[in-house]
């Protein structure tokens, strides 16, 4: 599965009370991976919500949320910042006009 490298502001919500402003460093169809300020044990479900901008998907920007679960979690050094890896498990458009073909279209590596 082809990953994209993409720097996209994200808010990954853990739970009702862990939400976090972050940015993504890659993308995949199955895969997100963000940074955090803490580390999140592997299993963790959260919620990734971002917004692909129209450069990406070739039309309207998209925002998308994500159902996902921690796989993956890189050690904070030498930053503070902690690496985390999710595997998307479901996927929601949060808006009507965007493509819905998108993540068809990262399956493919059309992304230009």
């Amino acid at each position: 599965m082809r990953r994209f490298d993409m720097r996209l502001p994200a808010v990954v919500r853990l739970d009702q009370e862990n939400e976090f402003q972050t940015e993504t460093q890659n993308v995949s169809a199955r895969g997100v991976f963000f940074y955090l300020d803490r580390p999140v044990p592997a299993g963790t479900p959260c919620e990734v919500t971002l917004t692909f901008p129209p450069h990406i998907t070739l039309t309207d920007a998209v925002r998308v949320r994500f159902t996902a679960r921690v796989i993956r979690v890189e050690s904070p050094l030498p930053s503070l910042r902690v690496g985390t890896a999710a595997m998307i498990e479901d996927y929601e458009f949060l808006r009507s006009t965007g493509s819905t073909d998108f993540l068809s279209a990262l399956q493919r590596g059309v992304t230009n």
